[in-house]
């Protein structure tokens, strides 16, 4: 699986995809900071990347379809500090694998 980090997240989320297997760049690494939202799902699309975000513009299904995206993860925590989430984001991977284990994707 891709990901692309969007900028409002901590880069050291895409490290720590790197780390375990994933293929993982950010907005950032990628000198797209304060591009649309038009720009990033596009860029996206091309790269066959699913985006992790905060931003709730993309939770939109009516401007983004699921079917046109590989994915789009929205995180919605109680707090957004860089510890708190870096310390949510093995929950992810966790879940993914536990999907994997009951035949599910």
């Amino acid at each position: 699986m891709k990901f692309k980090i969007d900028e409002n997240l901590p880069i050291d989320i895409a490290q720590f995809f790197r780390e375990n297997g994933y293929d993982a760049m950010t907005i950032l690494e990628q000198q797209m900071g304060g591009n649309p939202d038009a720009i990033v799902s596009q860029v996206c699309q091309e790269e066959d990347r699913t985006l992790i975000t905060l931003d709730l513009d993309f939770a939109d299904i009516r401007t983004y379809p699921p079917t046109d995206y590989p994915g789009i993860i929205v995180l919605r925590f109680a707090r957004q500090d860089k510890l708190y989430l870096l310390a949510q984001i093995p929950n992810l991977i966790d879940l993914r694998f536990s999907q994997n284990s009951r035949g599910g994707r």
